[in-house]
């Protein structure tokens, strides 16, 4: 089955190559053979993923085992394989209307299908060097997503982007040969590999690595006080791309912390140290900046942008108690977060595609000229939000269960106040867009309302995350049990 995921992840790569080196492929017919492609992979991931777990060394760099590009298939890696491949498929099938008037396609799906290749190698990777390669590969590939309309805006932020993820990387790799050193192995080993025999009078050292790994890492997942690339990225790239820029990711940073943390330092090694709380305080700092921010954003894509700071960094937050509900709320609220936040920014997209309208405060009336999208909308706030029974509800409640349960003092209730804090701020810079497109006022002119509703593979991805953050929430016991399952390798039992 490893070699399934390995040609899961080498399709999108040939195919995207393909792309870009034959100007034949442009056309009408580009974007349909993309969506195929897209779906096939995500065949292949869901494939890997039933059949039996296995191990694949592709290419020694050296003789250390260390430096050895290796693919492994677990629990964790395949979860978020199959989130990204999920997302990266209802992308596609949005792009369908979205890029067909786009100039230079041919560019824009070949650097998508580059991306996805680079993520699914980071998703399957088996050691640390695997990760790294897999993580620097995915942010250059995918700079040219932020880059698309070429604009100096766009030059800028993709720059920006490019400056804060390879900086962060850096910071990582620093984790790398720290490891090296110092473990016995850079295999993925749920608790850690470091040799207590060599680590002995040299703690500070692997404590200050591991917060700045940390930190290199979350750059990628938005957390402080790498963060300012998001809200710059996401307004200039086109809305499919900003959609898995923020819902996807994002979420690669996620993921490479959780393998440096609890794979490669090892809980108990940083657990109640001044690295855990540093970075919950970091962490719970972004939670709230990022909701504050976007309350008082206009630009709509820019709003979603701060959203999106705040919520991965309650992902941040829950894997920082380094405490078993709190591990498992984390990645519930990779998948909620990731099906909400790809359903907002495909709003964006539809409002801008259809109407050209990119601010807030133009948005008055909207309901009655796109409700089909605008409910897709208010249904994904709703579950941002966390209001019962939508899927957010349920990842909001582990975490904060979770930081009752730490047994860290302050954190404990200091965590819960700010979720709260955050969960209102995010009521109102979210429902009072649905309030002024639904009840625009008796001001409105209501006879001179025009239809601008998207056509059908805009509207498919819409409904399907908007369903799904509603049917997440009444039945979230097969992501639950996932998630349970790869807490209890870390954790060494499953919650009741």
């Amino acid at each position: 089955m490893e070699i399934i995921l390995l040609v899961a992840a080498l399709l999108p790569v040939v195919c995207g190559v393909l792309l870009l080196a034959r100007k034949a492929f442009d056309g009408d017919s580009l974007r349909p053979a993309v969506l195929v492609v897209l779906a096939l992979v995500l065949v292949l991931v869901i494939a890997g993923a039933v059949g039996p777990r296995g191990e694949l060394q592709l290419l020694h760099l050296g003789r250390s085992p260390a430096l050895t590009v290796y693919f492994r298939a677990d629990g964790l890696g395949l979860f978020f394989a199959i989130l990204a491949a999920i997302m990266w498929l209802l992308s596609g099938l949005f792009a369908q209307e979205y890029m067909a008037h786009e100039e230079d396609q041919r560019r824009y799906y070949g650097f998508l299908l580059l991306t996805e290749g680079a993520l699914l190698t980071l998703c399957f990777a088996g050691n640390y060097l695997t990760l790294y390669l897999g993580f620097e590969f995915m942010t250059v590939l995918s700079v040219p997503l932020v880059l698309h309309t070429q604009t100096e805006a766009a030059r800028q932020a993709s720059f920006k982007y490019l400056l804060y993820s390879v900086f962060g990387a850096c910071l990582g790799l620093a984790g790398f040969f720290t490891i090296y050193t110092y473990g016995t192995s850079t295999v993925f080993t749920p608790g850690g590999v470091l040799d207590p025999a060599k680590i002995a009078g040299h703690e500070t050292l692997l404590q200050i690595v591991a917060f700045l790994s940390i930190l290199g890492f979350g750059a990628k997942a938005g957390m402080f006080p790498l963060q300012a690339w998001l809200p710059t990225a996401h307004p200039e790239a086109p809305a499919p791309a900003s959609a898995l820029l923020s819902g996807v990711i994002t979420k690669a940073g996620v993921l490479s912390i959780i393998r440096v943390v609890y794979y490669q330092f090892g809980r108990d090694f940083l657990r109640g140290t001044w690295v855990q709380y540093a970075w919950l305080a970091l962490a719970l700092c972004t939670v709230l900046m990022g909701s504050m921010l976007a309350y008082k954003e206009n630009l709509f894509k820019k709003r979603l942008a701060y959203s999106t700071v705040s919520q991965v960094s309650y992902v941040l937050f829950g894997l920082a108690l380094m405490e078993k509900t709190a591990f498992v709320g984390a990645l519930l609220h990779v998948v909620y977060h990731s099906v909400i936040k790809d359903g907002l920014f495909f709003t964006a997209g539809a409002i801008i595609c259809r109407t050209g309208r990119k601010t807030v405060d133009q948005y008055r009336g909207i309901g009655k000229e796109m409700p089909i999208t605008m409910w897709c909308f208010t249904i994904c706030s709703l579950g941002l939000v966390g209001i019962p029974p939508l899927g957010g509800f349920v990842s909001k409640w582990y975490l904060a269960m979770g930081a009752l349960h730490s047994g860290l003092d302050v954190v404990n209730w200091l965590g819960p106040v700010i979720l709260l804090a955050s969960a209102l701020l995010t009521a109102g810079y979210l429902f009072s867009i649905t309030i002024q497109a639904f009840f625009p006022g008796a001001s409105f002119h209501y006879d001179t309302v025009q239809r601008h509703e998207p056509t059908t593979w805009m509207l498919i991805p819409l409904v399907v995350l908007a369903a799904a953050t509603l049917l997440l929430g009444l039945l979230p016991q097969p992501i639950l049990q996932a998630a349970e399952a790869i807490s209890g390798t870390l954790f060494g039992e499953v919650i009741a």
